[in-house]
């Protein structure tokens, strides 16, 4: 089939084009390439999937309308997967903007599109971070997510609500995929496992906030991608869903550092920190709707994930900021 991938120069939206392309899918990437982090790493990605012969790629933005609707037309997508986003709750709290025109008016025009040009199925990126702040672990897509405490949540929630606004006006297909904390190869360098890596190596200290008592829901990215695609190809599924992917499993924090240290043969410098305003505590992750209907069953604990995480790591020093 024809898949169009927004944020496919993204590390999940790479991970998915790529298995998307070795199934022998024809797959059209669009990607703003922004300075977010390191394009550097970003156009690496675009790279290795430039050895595929179905895929192609356009740079450019998806908040202009009419770039969007121009790709929608050229390429004739039979599904959309849209991963392209400003991601980061931190990031959030200084560029405001920035999410308003990525994740609120870009997500509209893609709406808009798979509207006007023959409703595909969209597959869209949320977050687990529309839990906002609920205590009651685990998280389950039936709990009510209506307090955010990050600006990204916010507009990861508006994502769903108006995703079930097209479905229900214009009987399109839309399913939201709330992500639990992705690792793995060529992985985003804003996250906590990269910046340990790199400072450790680095011999400068790593930032842990909430003094270590964090609880995460580790994922690794090859769970992720299964069950991704599934949404892209299951038959049985209602026009509006919303599931969470996650390993299903909530880590300590320090026993990530512990297991990162353990690899590398290196002990961090830690920085013991306060909780960082918009963060949450614990995430973890009810999965049994996505089991239940797309047959996701995550298999990589961190015990193996995160080890091959740090091979890729350490292979790639080019990536690696050195200070």
């Amino acid at each position: 089939m024809k898949v169009l991938v927004t944020g496919g120069a993204g590390f999940i939206g790479y991970h998915c084009a790529k298995a998307l392309l070795e199934q022998g899918h024809s797959v059209h990437v669009l990607d703003n390439v922004n300075d977010y982090y390191n394009p550097q790493i970003k156009l690496a990605r675009i790279k290795q999937l430039e050895h595929f012969g179905r895929f192609s790629f356009q740079k450019g933005p998806l908040e202009n309308a009419d770039f969007v609707n121009h790709q929608f037309a050229h390429f004739g997508p039979e599904k959309v997967l849209h991963l392209a986003a400003q991601a980061g709750v931190r990031y959030s709290l200084t560029h405001p903007h920035a999410y308003v025109q990525s994740n609120v008016v870009a997500f509209v025009n893609i709406l808009e599109a798979c509207r006007h040009f023959g409703k595909p199925r969209l597959v869209y990126a949320s977050s687990s971070s529309v839990y906002g702040g609920n205590t009651r672990l685990p998280f389950s897509v039936s709990d009510r997510v209506d307090t955010p405490i990050s600006l990204y949540a916010a507009t990861k929630k508006a994502n769903e609500l108006m995703a079930h606004t097209y479905t229900h006006l214009y009987a399109m297909e839309t399913v939201g995929l709330r992500f639990f904390t992705v690792y793995g190869p060529w992985g985003r360098p804003d996250m906590a496992m990269w910046l340990f890596a790199d400072a450790i190596l680095a011999d400068r200290p790593i930032q842990v906030f909430n003094h270590g008592d964090m609880y995460r829901d580790f994922t690794y990215i090859d769970d992720i991608v299964q069950g991704t695609l599934a949404c892209l190809n299951v038959s049985q599924i209602a026009p509006y869903e919303v599931f969470n992917l996650g390993n299903h499993r909530s880590e300590h924090l320090l026993a990530l550092i512990d297991l990162i240290e353990q690899t590398l043969g290196k002990k961090a410098k830690r920085e013991l920190l306060p909780m960082q305003p918009g963060d949450v505590q614990s995430t973890y992750a009810d999965i049994e709707h996505a089991q239940n209907v797309l047959g996701f069953h995550p298999t990589t604990p961190i015990q193996s994930g995160v080890p091959q995480f740090l091979k890729w790591f350490v292979e790639h020093p080019e990536f690696h900021t050195g200070r």
